[in-house]
């Protein structure tokens, strides 16, 4: 699962990557972004935009928005059947804007956070879908999950997931949403090339979702 990340890069440098043509939000880099934190995504309706949107995917039925703390993934294998998320797949697919993300890896008794990114140090784009809630109260709420799939080789010895990451020449096809062919797209959703990643231990301080600062991401030396 994903269930940790960071976006720290600069305004200009994410409008350069992923050729937006609008940020239509204040954005505020964070090393620490948890479940239900505000999160940045790409969606396109003819022009992509740069948009906040809740970490937590709620289905226009669900009443209790809680239940978003237990859809802050969906596992590619199943995103196009399950009911919950097939329509959004068709429909509402997105990038989640990241610089790297966060697993654990076990010593012991312990588990010890590392911290995985591109090589290049690019920020990435998490393959996702995204819903409008309509709370109760009549408020609307754009709400998102990331999509997992099989771990690659890097990861594969912590843990058996990994996010989709979408490669820069899928993302057009990726967020076109006049494209539902789960043929087309399902083969986007596999394991990121292990040769253009890195990982590496961090300090603990991750564990604590409440802090947040560029120290988190620096090699932890043990």
């Amino acid at each position: 699962m994903c269930g940790r990340f960071d976006l720290h890069s600069e305004t200009k440098v994410i409008l350069r990557e992923f050729r937006v043509d609008s940020f239509s939000t204040d954005y505020h880099p964070s090393y620490n972004i948890a479940p239900s934190r505000r999160i940045v995504i790409i969606k396109d309706d003819g022009k992509k935009h740069i948009v906040q949107c809740m970490w937590g995917f709620l289905p226009s039925w669900v009443k209790d928005p809680s239940m978003a703390n237990k859809m802050i993934n969906a596992r590619a294998e199943t995103v196009a059947e399950k009911p919950a998320f097939k329509d959004s797949f068709r429909h509402r697919r997105c990038l989640v804007v990241a610089d790297g993300f966060f697993e654990w890896r076990r010593q012991g008794k312990r588990k010890m956070p590392v911290y995985v990114r591109l090589k290049s140090r690019s920020p990435i784009g998490f393959a996702g879908i995204y819903n409008t809630w309509t709370s109760p109260e009549g408020e609307s709420i754009c709400t998102c999950a990331i999509i997992t799939t099989e771990a690659n080789d890097l990861l594969e010895p912590i843990h058996d997931r990994m996010p989709a990451i979408i490669p820069k020449d899928g993302e057009d096809l990726w967020l076109d949403p006049h494209i539902t062919e789960k043929e087309r797209l399902m083969p986007l959703l596999r394991p990121y090339a292990s040769e253009d990643m890195e990982m590496y231990d961090v300090s603990p301080l991750v564990n604590k979702p409440g802090y947040d600062s560029p120290e988190i991401i620096i090699p932890d030396k043990g």
